[in-house]
Parts: C-alpha cells; sequence; structure tokens
C-alpha cells in the first residue's frame, strides 16, 4: 500500500510538473503526447537546454565572430524551427557574412512568426543598409521607430543611416 501510494504521488507530480511546462490543458496532454511519439528518426537529434543554442550563438555574435553565431543559429532553427530568436540571430549572422539569400529566407519566415514587431523591421532594415540600399533601410527604421520610439537600437540605427547618407552626398 504504500509502495502503491509512492507510485501514485510520483505519478501526480510528474503530471503536474508536465502541465506547468506546457500551454495546454490536460486534455490535450494526450494529444502532445501522441505528436511526440510521431517523430520519424531521432536518432541524430542532440539533446539541447531549452536555450543553450542561442546563448551560444549571442555569445558568438556579440564577440563578433559570425562564421560560429551563423552556424550556431543554423543549428537552432534546425532544432527549434518556431522560435523566432533564434531566426532572428541566424539572419543577422547571415547579414554579417554578407549571405543576403540566407537572411532573405530567415526575414520571411520571420515575417509571419513576428509581423509588426519592431525587432523585425530594426534588423531587416539594418540588412538593407548593409546591402546598401538606403532608401529601403530607412523606411524599415521608421517602422520599426514608430511601433517604439523609445527603442534605442533603432534610434542608433537611424543615426548610423544619417551619417551614411551624409558621407555618401560627401563621397559623390
Amino acid at each position: 500500500m504504500l509502495l502503491c501510494f509512492r507510485v501514485s504521488a510520483l505519478s501526480a507530480a510528474a503530471l503536474l510538473f508536465l502541465a506547468g511546462c506546457q500551454n495546454t490543458s490536460l486534455s490535450d496532454q494526450s494529444t502532445f503526447a501522441d505528436s511526440a511519439l510521431s517523430v520519424q528518426d531521432v536518432s541524430d537529434v542532440a539533446y539541447y537546454k531549452n536555450d543553450e543554442l542561442l546563448r551560444k550563438g549571442v555569445v558568438q555574435f556579440r564577440e563578433k565572430n559570425y562564421g560560429k553565431a551563423y552556424a550556431t543559429f543554423k543549428r537552432s532553427v534546425e532544432v527549434f524551427p518556431e522560435d523566432p530568436h533564434a531566426w532572428l540571430g541566424y539572419a543577422a549572422s547571415a547579414d554579417q557574412l554578407g549571405r543576403f539569400n540566407n537572411a532573405d529566407i530567415a526575414y520571411k519566415k520571420l515575417a509571419k512568426m513576428i509581423p509588426g514587431r519592431p525587432e523585425y523591421y530594426n534588423n531587416l532594415g539594418y540588412s538593407h543598409l548593409l546591402r546598401g540600399d538606403l532608401r529601403q533601410a530607412r523606411n524599415l527604421f521608421l517602422k520599426a521607430y514608430e511601433i517604439d520610439p523609445s527603442n534605442e537600437t533603432t534610434a542608433n540605427n537611424l543615426e548610423l543611416l544619417r551619417n551614411s547618407d551624409k558621407f555618401a552626398k560627401r563621397a559623390s
């Protein structure tokens, strides 16, 4: 009887833990379990803590190791294809490496995932700035600024664009 109580207590604790981690109701748990079991082949899938790849990618990006950041974020979007942070990191890393075709793929995904977010418009604007398309960069930075005027990154990018525009006028 005591063993039965321990098993059911452990089962209840596990169920409560799972219910706390999921954004679904208990009635949806069977659906979640069924979909988890339908994965074809998981033999080559490595285990990652939820944010391990993202943290590594951000560190590499901040240290300007864009190739390593790109590889880490690429793996992150493969493992977590619905994570907009992974896609933002992938796009930004691709931009820094001049792989604009890969960045464009990420921005298309992000347009569906986080439409109307200032991060999206700001990053896409920076991508266009790196490509030399200053007019489109300005339009995108202004969209980001309209959504969140207090965003320092967008304000800095607008200033960077102003400086780029002034330099271009002096050079001609």
